[in-house]
Parts: structure tokens; C-alpha cells; sequence
């Protein structure tokens, strides 16, 4: 009998845990051919003139890439990295390793939901089926208690009925066998960060990271973070794990509401737990409303006033050279590594576009490129809110920013 191979194609899931794309494909196929596309449409620049990926999340990409592949060399086969256009490559790999089928986790973006569908479309020359599968939130879009199109805009409402009437799955095990061809895995290497397009001063800047990639750095982390009650209140500074899929938000869920240091101070677990329902809600209010946070006029139509006509205020506020010495200092942490905390990419954002006038969607474009852990709906949700163009009126309130810099 032949055996049935199963293309996974990973993205944003860098991970051997808790990974649903993963456990079906070894569920419903004899061997699998893991394989990882650096799409150079997501190094590019944009029209407004920033990158896609700035320097330093490219180099954490790559690292837990590599730690990817490190993991399934460790169960005898390994990862194929390649570097182009995942709808030109996946049909030759397809083609290389006798592939039935190709299983990957659906996007919400524009962008990224147009790539997978002109993979789809190659594979089906070949009369290859992609199945979708929907594994980057807590709430699995089957459990919740409304069909995406009557979600809620209401950011309290959704986690409100979302809470009481839906559920969050048990964690999926990690495997234990992974089959892969008996001819091998044809051995690969990432690219450079110069292959991506990074200039050796841009590479030089990223040389010194603040976070390491990889999967087992994600969960040793994660551990050690639960297992300090000093850190309750704190930063769990797991977003850009989570942001890649080197750290499932199902895993850090069940890990945070099982800790008992967390549990009994539940004013700091709920703090916790709230920006996983902010992710959440993000991700299905791109879902259901589409390419309208990439519009200056976001959900409500109106855009709001800019006028900063000659760029000059957004270069000042980029480049860390406003009035504001705070502002200033939050924009040289975010330029130079990639990571701040929630409060402060507000406060950011606020100046920006209340302060200063300027347009939200450059402010948007520039956290895009500098966040190490950037994702479509929380970055772009979130300056639509600071717009007041967001999907949930009563969260679009300006700060009170005299008060805050006071």
C-alpha cells in the first residue's frame, strides 16, 4: 500500500506543541515533509516607505526557524527552508516528494490570506488540496457562541459572552513519533540576513538581540516566569514567542490559570489573561471586517484629521526627536530592540496622532517594521482604536496625555 505524505507548511507556528496543523497531519498521513517559505514580499518595503520586517525581528525569525529544524532533527528528519514565494516553491516540493495534501494554519491579514490563496490555487494544478486550519487562538472559531459576522464589536461584550458561553480547548500533545519519507528531507539552509535584504549597518544594529528564539527557550521561559511569585504583576515579555508560534497562546492560558501564584492574586491573572482576549478579539474583528483596518477611516468610515502634511512631526516622532523627552525614550527602546510594553505603545501612539496630528497609519507602518512581536490584527487594531476608526467605540478614547507626562 502507498504511504500518503502530508505537506506542513509552517508560518506564524513555530512549534512542535500544541500545534493542531502538526497532530492531523501525523494523524491522517504516514510521513510528513515539514518545509518553512522565507517569502521575500514580507522583507520588502512598503509604500510608505518602512519594512515589513525590521532587522530584529528577522533575526528572531530566523532563530526559531533553526531551532524548528533542530527539533525535527532530533526525530530523524529535518526542516526544508526555503527562501522564495511559498506559491512557486510548494508545488515543486509537492512534486519532489510525492505529496497528497498540504495542511497550514490560516491567517487573517489581507496580505497573507491572498498568499494562501494563490498557493491554493497552484496546488490545484496539480489536483492538491490545502486544508485550513484555524489554530492561533484561544477560542476556536466552532466554540463560539456567534458566527463570526455577528461577532460583537464591543471588545466587552465579545469576552463577556466569550468567556460564559465558549470554552478554551485542552492543550494538543506534543508528539512523541514523527514520520518523515524514507528518502529524507532534503537538507537546507535559512537564509542570511543579508540574503533578506538587510544592509550590514542594519545588520550590525540587530547583532546584539534582546530575545533569543526558539521553541524550548519559549517554554523554559515560560516556566520560570510562573514559577517566581516576584514576577506576579510583571511583564511576561512572552509576546514575541507567541507572535511567532514558538509559544502556543493555549499553552501559556492553561499554564497561567494552573499556577497557583497567579490564581490566588487574581486582579494580576486577569491582567494577564485580558491581553490574550484583546489578541483574540482582534483577530476575529479582521476577520469579519476585513481589509478596514488598513483604511485610513478604519470600521467607522470618518477618517480622522491629519495634519501633518509635510511628514515633518512623524520623521521627529520615528526618530526619537519630539518635544517629549518620554516620548522620546519609548521610541528609542522600540527602535532599538524591538520590544515595549503595552502601556507605552499607546502612550506612543497617542502622541502621535493626538499630539502631533500625524497619520496613524505611518505610526501603524513603523511599529510594523520595529516590533519584534508584531502580528496584522493587534498591531493595526490597535492604532485604529488609538484613531478613534477602531471597532469598539467606547476603547476609542484619546489618553490623557498632560496627565501622563506630568
Amino acid at each position: 500500500m502507498s504511504k500518503r505524505t502530508i505537506l506542513v507548511w509552517f508560518r506564524n507556528d513555530l512549534r512542535l506543541h500544541d500545534n493542531e496543523v502538526l497532530v492531523r497531519a501525523l494523524e491522517n498521513g504516514n510521513q510528513i515533509v515539514p518545509v518553512y517559505c522565507f517569502d521575500p514580499r514580507s522583507y520588502a518595503v512598503t509604500a510608505l516607505g518602512t519594512k515589513k520586517t525590521g532587522v530584529v525581528r528577522a533575526s528572531f525569525i530566523l532563530d526559531n526557524v533553526i531551532a524548528l529544524r533542530d527539533a525535527f532533527r532530533q526525530f530523524g528528519g529535518d526542516l526544508h527552508i526555503a527562501h522564495g514565494q511559498p506559491e512557486d516553491i510548494l508545488p515543486d516540493l509537492c512534486r519532489e516528494y510525492g505529496v497528497d495534501e498540504v495542511y497550514h494554519h490560516r491567517e487573517v491579514a489581507w496580505e497573507e490570506t491572498q498568499v494562501s490563496e494563490q498557493v491554493e490555487t497552484a496546488l490545484w494544478k496539480q489536483q492538491i488540496n490545502l486544508k485550513h486550519f484555524i489554530g492561533h487562538t484561544l477560542f476556536h472559531k466552532e466554540d463560539l457562541p456567534f458566527p463570526i459576522k455577528d461577532i460583537p464589536d464591543s471588545f466587552s461584550m465579545f469576552r463577556r459572552k466569550a468567556d460564559r458561553e465558549s470554552f478554551v480547548r485542552p492543550e494538543l500533545a506534543s508528539p512523541s513519533e514523527i514520520r518523515f519519507p524514507d528518502t529524507g528531507i532534503r537538507p537546507t539552509n535559512p537564509p542570511t540576513l543579508a540574503e533578506l535584504g538587510y544592509s550590514e549597518a542594519e545588520i550590525t544594529h540587530g547583532g546584539d538581540p534582546e530575545f533569543t528564539g526558539g521553541e524550548q527557550t519559549a517554554l523554559r521561559l515560560m516556566s520560570r516566569f510562573l514559577a517566581d511569585p516576584g514576577n506576579v504583576g510583571a511583564d511576561s515579555r512572552l509576546s514575541p514567542y507567541i507572535a511567532s508560534g514558538a509559544l502556543s497562546p493555549n499553552t501559556f492560558y492553561h499554564a497561567l490559570t494552573g499556577s497557583e501564584a497567579f490564581v490566588s492574586d487574581k486582579k494580576n491573572l486577569e491582567s494577564h489573561l485580558l491581553k490574550l482576549f484583546w489578541r483574540d478579539y482582534y483577530r476575529f474583528m479582521f476577520k469579519k471586517h476585513g481589509n478596514a483596518f488598513f483604511q485610513h477611516s478604519g470600521i467607522n468610515g470618518v477618517p480622522p484629521p491629519t495634519l501633518d502634511h509635510d511628514n515633518l512631526a512623524f520623521e521627529k516622532w520615528k526618530n526619537a526627536e519630539t518635544d517629549e523627552p518620554t516620548i522620546n525614550e519609548g521610541m528609542r527602546l522600540l527602535n532599538e530592540t524591538g520590544f515595549i510594553s503595552g502601556r507605552l505603545r499607546q502612550l506612543l501612539a497617542h502622541y502621535l496622532v493626538h499630539v502631533l496630528s500625524g497619520d496613524w497609519l505611518k505610526g501603524a507602518a513603523w511599529f510594523e517594521e520595529k516590533l519584534i512581536d508584531y502580528n496584522p490584527a493587534s498591531n493595526y487594531g490597535n492604532w485604529a482604536h488609538v484613531a478613534g476608526v477602531g471597532s469598539s467605540e467606547r476603547d476609542n478614547k484619546p489618553l490623557d496625555i498632560s496627565k501622563i507626562l506630568a
